[in-house]
């Protein structure tokens, strides 16, 4: 069942875990049972036929259409990490072709061409989430102009530590809201941090992410079987937090 607080959950990446996704059908069957646990939204990565994460129009598409296939309706985020394809001409080369679109990406504001890039996307209907990594992300953000433009702001510290992690999304969060930026705000982070993150993201009224690309434990510490697992411990942060009619 699906809560009002907004939960995306990010299926794969690069991140290693037995039951991560990586083939269309076992992204789409991943992203109903995501779905069917409590997220509003999934974002996922494809990967080519050697099992390396790619921006290539062709695999991205398969995923695109297996995913619709057995997720009617719901909104399908795709990743434009430079993490992928490094070199920011090439990228815009590649994302220009593609011909089956996503409703959604990650585009994030700390790398080189994403201004660039987030402007074609626009022009062809693409929605943009913005993901901040760092204070001078968000900084770099409140320069660029896109905040009008963009469906939501995704605040994502990489730190290791929860309570660093937390402090940066607090510093984000206040980088943000004082450029006069009202978008609505997704809270995550990665590994264990994740959860505390989320936490305070809730907290804060936020939505939340989590997801194989982002932790592979439960918030006890204990290994997740899949991505559903996951999605239904967040669900139960935000009943904890909200009750059943937030």
């Amino acid at each position: 069942m699906q809560t009002t607080v907004f939960l995306q959950a990010a299926l794969n990446g690069d991140r290693i875990h037995p039951a991560a996704p990586r083939h269309p059908a076992a992204i789409a069957e991943a992203a109903r049972a995501a779905l069917d646990a409590g997220a509003q939204s999934v974002h996922v990565h494809a990967f080519d036929d050697r099992g390396r994460e790619t921006l290539d129009g062709d695999a991205c598409a398969k995923v695109l259409q297996a995913v619709r296939a057995l997720c009617p309706g719901a909104p399908i985020s795709l990743t434009t990490s430079a993490t992928i394809e490094a070199d920011p001409q090439r990228r815009f080369r590649i994302v220009q072709r593609w011909e089956v679109l996503p409703d959604l990406v990650t585009a994030n504001q700390g790398e080189p061409g994403i201004v660039e890039l987030c402007r074609l996307l626009l022009t062809r209907g693409v929605g943009i989430e913005a993901g901040l990594l760092t204070r001078e992300d968000a900084r770099a953000f409140a320069r660029s102009g896109l905040a009008d433009q963009c469906r939501r702001v995704l605040i994502e510290p990489l730190d290791e530590d929860p309570a660093v992690a937390v402090q940066h999304a607090a510093d984000m969060e206040e980088i943000v809201v004082s450029a006069g930026i009202t978008l609505p705000q997704v809270h995550h982070g990665y590994g264990i941090a994740c959860w505390a993150v989320n936490q305070r993201g809730l907290e804060r009224g936020h939505g939340i992410r989590t997801g194989f690309e982002d932790v592979t434990v439960l918030p006890d510490g204990q290994q997740a079987r899949n991505n559903a697992d996951l999605v239904a411990a967040a669900t139960r942060l935000i009943r904890s937090r909200w009750g059943r009619d937030r």
